[in-house]
């Protein structure tokens, strides 16, 4: 098969064992690889869907410039599908962005407005999204995408993710476990999945220092974990559990899975690594959990698996009943070689 673009080569991860990482006689852990989408997340899922059916529905036309609030990982799909769709893109920055992530946007051409004025939070979050609704005034034909309030972002992983895992499983699942942002992802393949099997219990992964679960607004600095505010999307009654994971948190969690699994994961996925091994001792033995393992890793090289970086990270660990000081959890192991991995270590 010839694919007639990059665009239509996104879905259709593998979903793979977890059993070095997790082992036997423990439960179970299958994770659904969207690091393996075209431009390195799952984010491909919803910007592809959003902009191609907004072309299908005349919502978006060759004439519409889009406008979109994003550093990460986002930012990069929406590049990616608009060069392909031959749009017109505006991502708004701040100074957060990764030295990486901001090469690849201007690569993809994609227009960059940064921000610089952090609010008393220390965040940006208010200020790009104040220049985003500027630039929408300014603008003829803008289209502001709002991956945090567009139901076709949940949509595009209930039609997508959840009904491929559905397609591949062998056996029924007892846990989903997805990280958080825009709360797109972890809902849209939760209602997929739950039309299936009604009992599954479905458990977020989120930052330290981020707001969607009530937590207190605090520094973050692994990119598209958690959010400085509580996404339109969010649906509270459809989340059974939630897990906070700090940056050192998540940091070990990457580098472990590249160890055991010869996975080389981002952030998000190291965190959800990371939030499976404070789960699986409540857990019974038989259980049978799905992993969503969002992004790949290249690009958090100068983050999570530099050693300086990881470092200078604060020593706060946290459980799932609090956001308080927790011990570590063995995340921390030999490679084949003798390293140890102790530059994170608590």
């Amino acid at each position: 098969m010839i694919h007639e673009s990059i665009v239509s080569c996104v879905g259709r991860t593998p979903l793979i064992a977890l059993s070095r990482q997790f082992p036997p006689p423990g439960p179970a852990v299958a994770a659904k690889l969207e690091m393996l989408n075209p431009s390195g997340s799952m984010k491909d899922r919803s910007a592809s869907h959003i902009l191609d059916l907004g072309l299908r529905q005349g919502l978006i036309t060759r004439n519409t410039h889009l406008l979109e609030s994003t550093s990460g990982n986002f930012g990069i799909a929406l590049a990616m599908v608009a060069r392909v769709r031959d749009l017109s893109l505006t991502c708004v920055v701040d100074p957060g962005i990764t030295p990486s992530n901001l090469r690849i946007l201007r690569t993809l051409r994609a227009n960059i407005e940064t921000v610089t004025e952090p609010d008393e939070c220390g965040s940006y979050l208010a200020a790009r999204i104040e220049r985003v609704r500027a630039l929408a005034e300014s603008i003829e034909e803008s289209f502001w995408v709002n991956q945090y309030a567009n139901e076709l972002n949940w949509r595009a992983h209930d039609e997508g993710t959840g009904a491929e895992i559905l397609a591949e499983l062998d056996r029924p699942i007892d846990y989903l476990v997805a990280p958080v942002s825009t709360t797109g992802t972890i809902l849209g393949v939760s209602r997929c999945l739950r039309r299936a099997f009604p009992a599954l219990r479905v458990v977020a992964v989120d930052a330290i220092g981020s707001v969607i679960f009530g937590g207190s607004p605090g520094p973050r600095k692994i990119p598209g974990l958690g959010a400085n505010r509580v996404p339109e999307l969010l649906s509270p009654g459809e989340i059974d559990d939630v897990i906070w994971v700090s940056d050192r948190e998540a940091a070990a969690g990457c580098r472990e899975l590249a160890v055991s699994e010869g996975i080389l994961a981002g952030g998000s996925s190291g965190a959800v690594v990371a939030a499976i091994g404070k789960l699986l001792p409540q857990l019974p033995s038989s259980a049978e959990i799905l992993a969503i393992l969002p992004d790949r890793g290249e690009r958090y090289l100068d983050l999570v698996y530099d050693d300086e970086w990881c470092a200078a990270l604060p020593h706060l660990l946290s459980n799932n009943a609090s956001h308080g000081e927790a011990e570590p959890f063995g995340l921390f192991a030999e490679s084949n070689d003798g390293e140890i991995f102790d530059d994170c270590r608590h």
